[in-house]
C-alpha cells in the first residue's frame, strides 16, 4: 500500500483559507485567487453547505465551478451593502490594523509602481466581511503603514465612526506563513496560528511591524482524511494550489518553533 503523501503547506493554507467561512451561513462567498476558491468550495463541500459561491463577476457557480445562477446587479449590491457577503482579496500591502493598499506602491501622485486600482476595496471592506490571501509573505507586503487606503482597516473604520462599523470585520489575514487575526484590545494583528515548519521568528522577520503573538501559538489545524481526498481527487486534481504556494525545502537541526 503506498503511503498517504503529507500534507503539504498549500493544503494548510486551503484550510485556513477554508475556516474563514466557518459558521458564516447562507452568505455570499466571494474568493479571489486560487487558494482561496479551493477553500471556499472545500467549505461548501463540509461545514458550511449553506455558502453561495460566484465567480467574482456576474454568475453564481456550483461546487465545480461551473454557472447555476445569473446575478443580478442590483442583487449583488444589496447582498454586498447589507453585510450577506464574505470577500477573501488579494493585498499588495497591509498593516497592523488590516488596511490594505491594491493601488500603487509609493506616492500616490507619482508612484513608483501602478497596481491594480482602488477597485470595490473600500466598499467590501466597509459593507461586508472581507479576509484576506497573501501568498507570499514579506515585509514588502506586511508593512508598518500602507502607501494608499483601499481596503479600510480597523483604526479608520473606528475614526469614522458608526456608519463605517457596522458592517466592518476582518475574519482573518492567511499568508503562506500563518493565520492573522484581530483579537487585540486596539484590534491591531495577531499571530493566531503558524503552518506547520513555520516557527514564530520566520514570521517577525516577514513582518514589517510589532506583532501581536501569544506565549504559545497553535499550529493550523491539519486537513481530515475527507478533505485531504475531497482537495486532492475533487476540487483541485491538477495541484493548481502547488503553483502558488510553493512547498518549502525541508530543513535539518532546526528545534521546534
Amino acid at each position: 500500500m503506498n503511503p498517504v503523501p503529507a500534507v503539504t503547506r498549500a493544503e494548510y493554507c486551503v484550510i485556513a483559507c477554508a475556516e474563514a467561512w466557518r459558521d458564516d451561513g447562507e452568505v455570499l462567498a466571494s474568493p479571489m485567487g486560487t487558494i482561496p476558491s479551493i477553500g471556499a468550495r472545500l467549505a461548501r463541500r463540509t461545514f458550511s453547505p449553506d455558502l453561495l459561491m460566484t465567480d467574482g463577476e456576474a454568475l453564481l457557480v456550483g461546487l465545480d465551478g461551473t454557472p447555476e445562477g445569473w446575478l443580478p446587479y442590483r442583487r449583488h449590491l444589496t447582498a454586498v451593502t447589507g453585510g450577506r457577503r464574505h470577500v477573501m482579496m488579494g493585498a499588495s500591502q497591509i498593516d497592523r490594523f488590516g488596511n490594505q493598499n491594491i493601488s500603487c506602491v509609493g506616492d500616490w501622485a507619482r508612484p513608483r509602481r501602478q497596481l491594480l486600482g482602488v477597485r470595490g476595496a473600500p466598499v467590501n471592506t466597509l459593507n461586508n466581511p472581507t479576509s484576506y490571501w497573501i501568498p507570499k509573505h514579506s515585509r514588502r507586503v506586511f508593512v508598518e503603514r500602507v502607501d494608499m487606503v483601499c481596503g479600510v482597516g480597523y483604526d479608520r473604520a473606528a475614526a469614522a465612526g458608526p456608519s463605517a462599523t457596522r458592517f466592518h470585520r476582518i475574519p482573518r489575514v492567511v499568508s503562506d506563513l500563518g493565520v492573522f487575526d484581530f483579537a487585540t484590545p486596539d484590534r491591531s494583528m495577531r499571530l493566531a496560528s503558524l503552518h506547520p515548519g513555520v516557527t514564530v521568528e520566520e514570521v517577525w522577520k516577514a513582518t514589517g511591524f510589532e506583532l501581536s503573538v501569544a506565549a504559545d501559538v497553535p499550529y493550523t489545524r491539519e486537513p481530515t482524511q475527507l478533505e485531504r481526498e475531497l482537495i486532492r481527487e475533487v476540487i483541485d486534481p491538477g495541484g493548481a494550489r502547488d503553483r502558488e504556494v510553493v512547498e518549502p525545502a525541508p530543513r535539518t537541526g532546526e528545534a521546534g518553533r
